[in-house]
């Protein structure tokens, strides 16, 4: 499928410079080169004549140039609004856009914690810069260092013997070293690296592709974190390969399209209501918008690291609870049920 090809960009930028200049000798836009490497333009979709000039300029054959990526198994994290609406990519690449103080690092923090339990091993290449929430993500992990040849080293020990999730920062990805990292890990080790970053400062909001090519992506809300409903992961703008490729089962696909349909009419409601209030809505969009509270509430959920700060126990959710639950809410099981009891619960709707 178009989502199992990748572009081989640590072998363009290696062997390419300047490939801006290279590609336009070739008769090559451009722009179509940049979309192909940030992944704007799915290689399965792009031209032949075009990867084949790439390969030429890069000396290379086709397969060197086209990495068939994984891009289809989800790891269960627990976390409802993640396995539903943009699952973990094993092996993948996974980035998170969020401004400073959002959650993006209890996020990470918490993931390490919850794939420890699963028997992964985690490390967290740590950014040079003093960054609150750095040190949650450090305890949290197996190994931590701001030395990326420890880093290789200790993922070179460890990394035939279990699979290895690896937190880093977005300049990792600025400054390029990102593409030769993931290379010669992949070279140093037998079984899959699932790679997540997070941009500590703040600047991937405000640009179209911050990462590059990504298997998921965790875009987050600030009126979520406004109105403190965590994780403020944003379940329409945030997405995943594995459903792109339609590698779920056939009801989390429809279960997830249904709700994303329902909380996209939900918020075109939010803003008429608390402009208007709820006498210029019809009978059916003040269904859809009392849905919309109910399904907003129950995607919060009280993390495990988080205990001693909320007093609330962490609650694991598996995939097909969290699709079953959302089923009930959709087809109206909780329409009468106070929004607020659904608030931070774990798999079970209180009816």
């Amino acid at each position: 499928m178009d989502n199992d090809l990748q572009l081989n960009v640590s072998l363009l930028k290696r062997r390419v410079p300047n490939l801006t200049v290279a590609a336009k000798s070739v008769g090559l836009r451009p722009a179509t080169v940049s979309n192909l490497c940030t992944g704007k333009i799915p290689v399965g979709r792009a031209e032949v004549r075009t990867l084949v000039a790439l390969a030429t300029i890069a000396g290379c054959t086709l397969d060197e140039l086209i990495i068939h990526g994984s891009g289809t198994e989800m790891i269960e994290t627990g976390i409802k609004v993640i396995d539903l609406f943009a699952p973990l990519v094993r092996g993948g690449t996974i980035g998170l856009v969020a401004r400073p103080s959002m959650g993006q690092l209890v996020l990470m923090a918490e993931l390490f914690y919850r794939m420890k339990s699963l028997d992964f091993t985690t490390f967290f290449l740590m950014p040079s810069e003093d960054i609150l929430g750095v040190e949650d993500v450090k305890k949290h992990s197996d190994f931590s260092s701001s030395n990326l040849k420890e880093i290789y080293n200790k993922v070179k020990e460890v990394g035939n013997d279990k699979e290895i999730v690896l937190g880093l920062d977005r300049t990792m990805v600025v400054s390029g070293d990102l593409f030769d990292l993931r290379e010669q890990l992949q070279k140093a080790t037998s079984g899959p690296i699932t790679f997540i970053l997070v941009d500590t400062l703040g600047e991937a909001v405000d640009e179209d592709s911050p990462y590059g090519p990504l298997e998921t992506l965790w875009q987050f809300d600030m009126d979520l974190v406004t109105r403190k409903m965590y994780p403020a992961i944003d379940p329409v703008l945030s997405t995943s390969t594995v459903l792109e490729g339609a590698h779920l089962e056939s009801t989390h696909l429809i279960i997830q399209q249904r709700a994303k349909k329902l909380l996209r009419r939900y918020r075109e409601l939010r803003f008429i209501v608390n402009t208007w209030g709820t006498d210029r809505l019809t009978e059916a969009d003040e269904l859809i918008y009392r849905r919309g509270i109910r399904l907003e509430a129950f995607l919060t959920q009280p993390f495990y690291i988080a205990e001693p700060f909320t007093n609330k126990k962490g609650e694991w959710v598996s995939a097909p609870d969290t699709i079953e639950q959302v089923r009930r809410l959709l087809d109206g099981v909780a329409d009468e049920t106070d929004p607020d009891l659904l608030m931070y619960i774990g798999g079970a709707l209180n009816e």
